[in-house]
């Protein structure tokens, strides 16, 4: 072998930066089992130890270089959210609110027009918004101009009345460029100062998403608020309680009188206006006095609520007497009613017994512990363009602080010179009445003004906690964000099954490797298979090096791909292995064998690595999150093996050689395994053809009957995984949240039976902020009402039962299936176009083709036909996907060699047959096929079984995958090609 002396330095000097890269690891885990130690169990202290190790030197370079266990762990090969537990987010900025605001909230019926229709169009689309805008516009009117929309204030520099519609979209969509990049370093500046240890956050391609990957995370409420706030501070001046009550009573008596002829059309309408006259105090008496409850109760309810349907779920804020309190509050109502309260103020007819500058909102806050009553506070719009008279645009400083007497956190805002004036105004004009501090939309304080209050000093009190109060000091220290961002997917997991996943992925490998070390030493003697040990053992800490170095992070999935790894880069040792043993049979001594075997072998391993890489970067390109990690770990798999797998065992033979030992590359019970058969695969094919059509008819079948179970990836929705005290039924769970969300949610065990895993569409088209938490505290009160989680809280279920949650929105599953689509046929265009270009004929081409789709058919086949039947999920989402395109690769390879071989046979025995020179050429390559399909399928039997529930789909996806692609290389690649060889040749004779 040339170059020994530059291979061997490049092998020690890749050891040394591998060396390098894990150290920030080890010493990372170092200080944590030492944080571990000192708090014996207490949260606190472990996380003040590791506070108070961050700026202490723990490594120490040969004296070069000194490392904090900040900068340590900065450098460490980082775990992903499906080992550690801890939050990914995938945001959208909403576009459609920024172009309403450029356009400074036209009421153009028009653009309306033109906004629902881009709306509808975004469900189905991956165009950014902008342009399915324009394209709305000129549908509804095709000779209307954007100009006349968009010369506004804000615009006037850069949209002129007479610009071209073209123009004015060319200005959007860069005003939403400049408006998605100010909300990107927004978002990045609130979870830096967030505090989480290794946060990711990334621009996605499709314009206007942002990725937040949060790891450790353990309160996925706290952060859907930071991530989601816009920052939109106003103070509002306000109405007393005292005057809004008779318009509420007003608002009631109408409500109930539409109401009333609704349901009975019959009914003639009340006089509204001598309603009205009924004093205050009576008319709370008279409803307390209905509510009450007899033994005719249920009537005297129905009834309150017939002909007080507003008063009946919203509490007046009063005395027990009845005397109205002072304030801005109105009212109060549980979270479940707060919809429809708004649906009742918002009834024109209502609207028009109200003053035009009154407006209601609801208080970030409940006033209650369980959190289920919130207040309703009446606003006064004074300004024309019905904004606040102060916005937070003129806050220069917000910190967390402490109310006077230092017992409960609040936060303080400084304002600049002018916002300072308007503060002193304001306050001096509504002394003895309250100013509403309104955030995001909704109340966070409403304090009484006693004086002016000059200096432009200003706070909001009514917090409960520090975090929370630190929380929104960085928010409104960060900015506004130019235009709402909301959650459209997200992944939760918690601590307590990434720790799960971390145990089940490590035994999975631990069992894998040793099972393919093993069979390395049964099968090619003990030298043989202890070089290719050595090379194998090299290739993991190479690969996991490599992973660190590039700071990579290491997912479940990612594991797998490190275990899968191993079991394919055994095939290039065994092609090595075999190709030395015909050399040897052929009469050659040892040492021209393995130069022989090394050289021979070189073409086999390049095709077939090759073909696997190319769906590596296909999955890499096309996958996300955990696929991606996959991909990651596959394609530098798939290089570390080339090189360890060719050199390292080459270098380990040659010294061997060198010193004149002997070296045998079989054992008495495997020298002889499949050498001499003689199967006569062309003659039989049509057997095969039959058995693969067979299969290949059932499937499609079944894709007609019985479909898909497909995942939230593909069709939108929620996942929670719930772990209970007991084992429970999943009909049971169903049936108890049949009618909390108003369908019959999909409800399977997850791993075992105290677990499960609930799936629902449930609101899953709104992207209102809060809509997340809603559904998960509706998931809450069903569980607890049917009594399965006990007299347990909110928040301790959503830490402790709430194992892992998962959203995907529409427009995210769209994308997802789109991409899914490319992928597989992206790579199977990659893989036909490699083939054709390295054998120079279109028909091995078409059979490796034809091959790969029986693969992928009969893969997904079983998936429709077993779903429903096996103890475990066989949904199809990104990870079926994923295994479908290493089966893709796998099968490729496999069939690539016999390809190889079966050119190299017609190169050597050109009198033969075509038929006989392909029996031969398949033959001579069975016994590698079993081994390397063998070590393979060792190698998912260790993950399936060992490897945890999350990957137990994917890996027997690949269990029936790489089987059946091992059975189409052999037995459906080369025959086709034979097939259409012969076809035509008659043609061309003919």
């Amino acid at each position: 072998m040339q170059n020994k002396g530059a291979i061997r330095i490049f092998a020690v000097l890749l050891a040394l930066i591998c060396v390098y890269q894990l150290m920030f690891t080890f010493k990372a885990n170092q200080v944590e089992k030492a944080a571990k130690t000192f708090a014996k169990g207490d949260k606190q202290k472990e996380q003040i130890y590791l506070d108070s190790m961050s700026s202490e030197v723990v490594y120490n370079l040969l004296g070069i270089r000194k490392y904090t266990f900040k900068e340590v762990k900065a450098l460490e090969l980082g775990l992903g959210l499906d080992l550690q537990g801890g939050m990914n987010v995938t945001l959208e900025v909403s576009v459609v609110d920024l172009v309403k605001s450029l356009s400074n909230f036209s009421k153009d019926s028009t653009f309306t027009a033109a906004i629902r229709m881009a709306k509808e169009k975004q469900k189905n689309s991956q165009e950014d918004f902008v342009t399915l805008f324009g394209k709305s516009f000129e549908e509804i009117s095709p000779n209307g101009k954007l100009a006349s929309i968009f010369n506004t204030l804000d615009l006037k520099d850069k949209v002129k009345y007479n610009s071209t519609n073209a123009e004015v979209l060319d200005v959007l969509k860069k005003e939403t460029k400049v408006a998605i990049d100010n909300s990107f370093n927004i978002i990045r500046t609130r979870i830096d100062r967030f505090g989480v240890a290794q946060p990711n956050i990334q621009q996605l391609q499709t314009a206007g998403r942002i990725l937040v990957e949060l790891p450790g995370v353990d309160d996925p409420k706290r952060v859907r608020k930071l991530l989601q706030g816009t920052a939109n501070l106003e103070f509002w001046e306000t109405y007393d309680n005292s005057e809004v009550y008779p318009y509420l009573a007003q608002a009631n008596q109408k409500i109930a009188e539409i109401l009333s002829i609704k349901t009975q059309p019959s009914v003639a309408a009340v006089d509204t206006t001598k309603k009205a006259e009924t004093t205050n105090n009576s008319l709370l008496n008279e409803l307390d006095k209905n509510a009450k409850t007899d033994a005719t109760g249920v009537d005297k309810n129905a009834d309150a609520k017939k002909q007080f349907p507003l008063f009946s779920i919203l509490q007046p804020h009063s005395t027990p007497q009845g005397q109205l309190y002072p304030g801005a509050a109105v009212g109060t109502a549980q979270w479940k009613d707060t919809a429809t309260i708004n649906s009742y103020l918002k009834m024109d007819q209502v609207k028009a017994l109200m003053p035009r500058n009154l407006a209601f909102k609801w208080t970030a806050k409940a006033v209650d512990k369980e959190e289920k009553f919130f207040t309703l506070v009446a606003i006064k719009v004074t300004g024309r363009d019905g904004r606040a008279p102060l916005e937070g645009d003129v806050i220069t400083d917000a910190r967390q602080d402490y109310s006077d007497m230092g017992s409960r956190p609040e936060v303080s805002m400084t304002m600049n010179s002018e916002g300072a004036k308007v503060w002193a105004r304001l306050t001096k004009d509504n002394v003895g009445k309250s100013i509403a501090i309104v955030l995001d939309g909704y109340v966070r304080s409403y304090p009484n003004v006693n004086g002016e209050i000059t200096g432009g000093r200003s706070s909001i009190t009514g917090l409960e906690s520090v975090e929370e109060a630190k929380d929104l000091a960085n928010i409104l220290k960060s900015g506004k964000m130019p235009a709402p961002a909301v959650i459209i997917a997200e992944d939760v997991v918690g601590p307590s099954l990434g720790q799960e996943a971390i145990t089940s992925g490590f035994w999975s490998f631990g069992i894998a490797f040793l099972l393919v070390l093993g069979y390395m030493l049964f099968f090619y003697s003990r030298k043989a298979g202890m070089a290719a040990n050595v090379a194998l053992i090299v290739n993991v800490f190479f690969l996991i090096g490599v992973l660190a170095s590039i700071g990579a992070v290491l997912t479940l999935p990612g594991i797998a791909g490190i275990v899968l790894t191993m079991g394919m880069a055994v095939d290039a040792n065994v092609l090595i292995y075999e190709r030395i043993e015909d050399e040897m049979l052929a009469g050659k001594s040892v040492r021209l064998a393995v130069f022989d075997g090394y050289n021979a072998a070189y073409s086999a391993i390049i095709d077939g690595q090759v073909t696997t890489l190319l769906t590596g970067i296909v999955l890499y390109v096309f996958g996300s999150g955990p696929i991606r990690g996959f991909a990651t770990t596959l394609i530098i798999g798939i290089v570390t093996s080339l090189f360890t797998s060719i050199f390292i065992t080459r270098l380990i033979f040659e010294r061997q050689l060198a010193k004149n030992k002997d070296i045998t590359f079989t054992t008495k019970n495997t020298k002889n395994w499949l050498r001499y058969v003689q199967i006569p695969f062309i003659e039989k094919r049509k057997i095969f053809y039959s058995i693969s059509g067979v299969l290949i008819v059932i499937s499609l079948i079944s894709f007609v009957v019985r479909g898909f179970d497909k995942g939230i990836d593909f069709k939108g929705g929620r996942t929670y995984v719930v772990r209970f005290d007991k084992d429970v039924r999943v009909d049971d769970i169903k049936s108890a949240l049949a009618p909390i969300f108003n369908s019959t949610p999909d409800v399977k065990t997850y791993g075992n039976a105290n677990q499960v895993r609930i799936t629902t569409g449930y609101k899953i088209e709104e992207n209102t902020a809060d809509v997340d938490n809603q559904v998960e505290e509706l998931l809450y009160q069903g569980l607890k009402k049917a009594n399965y989680i006990g007299d347990v809280s909110a928040d301790t279920f959503s830490k402790v039962n709430l194992q892992s949650t998962q959203k995907v929105g529409p427009t995210i599953s769209d994308k997802l299936t789109k991409d899914a689509i490319l992928a597989v046929l992206f790579s199977l265009v990659l893989i036909f176009i490699y083939i054709v270009v390295r054998f120079r004929d279109w028909q091995y081409g078409l059979g490796g083709i034809v091959s790969l789709a029986h693969d992928a058919i009969i893969t997904m086949g079983a998936f429709s036909v077993l779903y429903g039947f096996l103890p475990f999920s066989l949904e199809i989402d990104q990870s079926f996907i994923a295994a479908v395109l290493t089966v893709i690769g796998y099968s490729i390879n496999d069939t690539v060699i016999i390809y190889d071989r079966i050119r190299e046979y017609r190169h050597l025995y050109p009198k033969r047959g075509l038929a006989e020179t392909m029996d031969h050429a398949m033959n001579s390559t069975l016994r590698r096929t079993f081994s390397t399909s063998l070590t393979v399928l060792i190698v998912l039997f260790a993950i399936f079984f060992f490897g945890g529930t999350s990957i137990k789909g994917f890996t027997f996806a690949l269990l029936i995958g790489i089987g059946v692609g091992t059975y189409s290389s052999v037995f459906n690649a080369a025959p086709i090609v034979y097939d259409t060889i012969m076809k035509t040749r008659g043609k061309n004779k003919a």
